[in-house]
This record gives structure tokens, C-alpha cells and sequence, in this order.
């Protein structure tokens, strides 16, 4: 997709994400990433990069690939304004799902759907179920994909504050706005940027209130963090 806005220097930009069956996606390369020491991860890192410049010099060079394609491909690279410290990579890998926590309420695709609706909302979610192929195999001599999932259309949903907490017998001074109890779908529809700041925001307030009643995270009461939500204008049913 052409990004609007040329930069100073001229250079026309794209938001280029995967799309299709084969693509830039790194298909199960990344698994061993949550538990990885940091030198792991820099394998993994580097193993990222080094699929994302064979994948584009092959679409760019290979005679396997029709010449119109190769062409279109040949006329794109990195981002000569950016980055140059790196080579004109990015910093860092994008990390959209790792560890998660696993507390008394899970989020899960009823909830996304609606036909679970929580009674402690902080916040609301909005984005579709999206997932990103996990795995690839090969199966009667054909390669498949697995995974991919684009469901969408559904009205915007409560996050509860007790997916933000943990169990209590586990841990009582901690609040997890970000890797927060969710399945695997419904975190795909969960983990877009402004709804962690909502969440961010939201637990904020949920500190506030523990510290300064000197309490567990889980007896917050929750009218009490309602209402402080409500005051600072959070969004926690949705809007008719």
C-alpha cells in the first residue's frame, strides 16, 4: 500500500505487510522465540532477515519467477532514510504475540463475538479475529499453510479488568495491560495499539487505587474503578 506523504528527501514509502500463501511471513520460525535466551532470539532475528532478503531477491531475480513480477519487485527496496545505522533494517523484529498470562478470566472469541459479555469492562475492544498463518507442511505431496484466520464484522466488546490481573494465588501486586489472559484468536483481535493504551490507562488507575488503599490488585472494588474511569471519559460499554 503507497503511504500518503512523500518524505523530505522525495522517496515514495509503502506499509508492506504479508498477503497470500507465500509471502514475507517467516512461517514457524518464530516459536522458539518466548522462551529464547537473548542469544536465541538473535538467531531467530537474523534468520528473519535473511528470509526477508531471499525472499525479495528471488521475487526480484529468478528466471522461476515472470519477468513482470520480477520487474515490479526490482523497483522497490529499503528505505534509504531510514535506519542507517542498521543497513537500512529496522531495529527490531515486531513481536505481536509472545508469552501471554493465563488468569481467572480468559478472553476468547465469545467474547469477541459477543456472546460472552464481561461484567468488569476497562476498556473496549474492536478490531477483527486476525491471525497470521502459525505453521506450513507438506501433505499428499501438496504444501499447505495453517492458520490463517480473518474474521471480522462484529460490534465492539468490554476487555474485563480481571484479564489484566493475575490469579491471586499467583501474584497480587501485578497488572498486566499488554500480555494480558487471552486466547491465541482473540489476542489477535485484542493487541491493536489503541486499546493498549486504553488498557494502559485503565490500570493506571487500578495502581492508584491498590497503593493507595493498600490492598491486593483483586480487591479493588470494581464500582470504585468504574467510576474514576468514568470520570476521566474511558469508554468501558459501547456507544449507541
Amino acid at each position: 500500500d503507497i503511504m500518503p506523504n512523500r518524505t523530505a528527501g522525495g522517496y515514495r514509502k509503502t506499509d508492506t505487510n504479508n498477503h497470500g500463501p507465500v509471502s514475507s511471513d517467516f512461517i514457524g520460525a518464530n516459536y522458539a522465540w518466548p522462551e529464547g535466551t537473548y542469544q536465541e532470539r538473535e538467531v531467530i532475528f537474523q534468520a528473519h532477515v535473511d528470509y526477508q532478503k531471499g525472499f525479495y531477491w528471488f521475487m526480484a531475480n529468478s528466471p522461476a519467477i515472470p519477468d513482470r513480477y520480477r520487474k515490479a519487485y526490482a523497483a522497490w527496496g529499503l528505505p534509504k532514510d531510514e535506519f542507517a545505522d542498521t543497513g537500512h533494517w529496522p531495529h527490531s523484529l515486531y513481536i505481536r504475540e509472545a508469552r501471554r498470562m493465563v488468569s481467572d478470566y480468559v478472553i476468547t472469541e465469545d467474547d469477541c463475538r459477543g456472546t460472552r459479555v464481561a461484567t468488569d469492562a476497562i476498556g473496549m475492544g474492536s478490531y477483527g479475529m486476525d491471525s497470521h498463518n502459525c505453521s506450513r507442511f507438506v501433505k499428499d505431496g501438496r504444501v499447505l499453510n495453517d492458520g490463517d484466520v480473518q474474521a471480522s464484522g462484529f460490534p465492539a466488546y468490554p476487555v474485563p479488568y480481571r484479564a489484566i490481573v493475575p490469579k491471586r494465588s499467583e501474584c497480587q501486586n501485578l497488572i498486566v495491560p499488554v500480555c494480558l489472559s487471552s486466547s491465541h484468536i482473540a489476542y489477535g483481535s485484542v493487541r491493536m495499539e489503541p486499546v493498549f493504551m486504553v488498557l494502559g490507562e485503565s490500570a493506571a488507575f487500578a495502581a492508584c487505587l491498590s497503593i493507595d488503599a493498600g490492598v491486593a490488585v483483586q480487591d479493588i472494588p470494581y464500582d470504585t474503578l468504574k467510576d474514576q474511569l468514568l470520570i476521566a471519559q474511558q469508554v468501558i460499554a459501547e456507544m449507541k
